[in-house]
């Protein structure tokens, strides 16, 4: 059995690792954490930038990885306490994104600014009990190659975004997009994609 699936097992544990890690109703790590653990953790690939002003709330029970030459820019927060945040080769997360695991974010990918992409939900179906306190649910988020991601996009659990697909600004995506598409509006859906036998894209009646 490994450490992580032992500590997950033993809730007394669990409690004191995770109170060791992060403060009491917080999300962000400890300054030892962020010092001294994270970045021999963590991949970061060649030529890869994290700008300062940016809330890295990334813990080492899960994996977080920044490809090769992509960039996440300032005023944005990542967050790998649920699940992995792992993003690809060549990609821009731009300013005031929120991503919260568990997220894969492939090669050549663009994300504008203002988009939340998260993984999390609450249960509240038990109302003698608050939200706050109910489980939490994930389902994983999987944005393929190429993709655009324009501005104030919400993107939400569970959610798979096929290969150099756009979300129009604004758009909510509470559905799988398929490859090559480009899908707008609340709740999103797809307008056009493109037919390979005519070298085109096609507008959805």
């Amino acid at each position: 059995m490994s450490l992580k699936s032992a500590i997950k097992q033993n809730p007394s544990l669990k409690k004191i690792i995770h109170r060791l890690l992060i403060p009491k109703n917080e999300a962000r790590p400890r300054l030892w954490v962020k010092w001294f653990v994270n970045p021999f953790i963590h991949k970061r690939g060649k030529g890869s930038k994290i700008r300062c002003n940016l809330r890295l709330d990334v813990l080492p029970f899960n994996k977080f990885e920044l490809g090769d030459y992509s960039t996440i820019e300032d005023f944005s927060t990542i967050n790998n306490g649920v699940g992995n945040v792992i993003i690809g080769k060549n990609t821009l997360i731009g300013m005031g994104n929120t991503i919260i695991g568990p997220i894969t974010i492939g090669n050549d990918v663009i994300f504008a600014q203002n988009i939340v992409a998260s993984a999390l939900n609450h249960e509240y179906r038990d109302i003698q009990i608050p939200i706050h306190r109910q489980p939490i649910l994930t389902a994983p988020i999987v944005i393929e190659d190429e993709c655009w991601i324009a501005a104030n996009a919400v993107i939400t659990a569970g959610v798979t975004i096929g290969k150099h697909s756009v979300i129009a600004a604004g758009a909510v995506v509470t559905k799988n997009i398929p490859p090559y598409s480009i899908a707008v509006g609340n709740p999103a859906k797809v307008i056009k994609q493109y037919n390979f036998i005519k070298n085109d894209w096609e507008r959805i009646n």
